[in-house]
């Protein structure tokens, strides 16, 4: 159970640094004029530190030869981040903040249920069921609540 709270911890926290991130990266594309700088730049700090956390966990670098073994498809996932990142630059100070994360996790929840449902990408199944679907519905209304006011 601690361990489950840990985790749940952990995933409020990711997700609370996200409009933090965009802010921050907002006002470092605004300071280019262009805000897919600012989406490198964050990969670019980004990588760094996490190669830097690999050095001091003595990651094993010569695991990565067992990359060859994954399907490419799997490095698409660098894209879609980059082009997540991206996005949200250019989205957050169009439709504020609050109305782009909404937006953001209404799209998570979206795919979030067809994957977990058929058990795409190696996923466990969880089957959609009225009250996963009811969770959507709720986040809809407040998408429309959060864009009305």
């Amino acid at each position: 159970m601690k361990s489950q709270l840990f985790f749940i911890l952990l995933a409020i926290v990711a997700g609370a640094v996200l409009p933090i991130q965009a802010g921050l990266n907002v006002q470092l594309g605004k300071s280019v004029h262009q805000p897919i700088f600012a989406a490198f730049a964050s990969f670019l700090i980004g990588t760094l530190g996490l190669l830097i956390y690999l050095f001091i966990l003595k990651f094993d670098f010569s695991t990565i030869a067992q990359t060859k073994t994954v399907s490419p498809v799997v490095w698409i996932a660098g894209i879609l981040g980059a082009f997540y990142v991206a996005a949200v630059i250019i989205l957050a100070p169009k439709l504020g903040t609050a109305l782009t994360f909404v937006l953001v996790v209404a799209g998570q929840m979206a795919v979030s249920l067809v994957l977990d449902h058929y058990g795409l990408l190696g996923l466990p199944v969880k089957q959609i069921n009225w009250q996963r679907l009811l969770g959507v519905a709720f986040l809809v209304a407040g998408v429309l609540l959060i864009r009305r006011f």
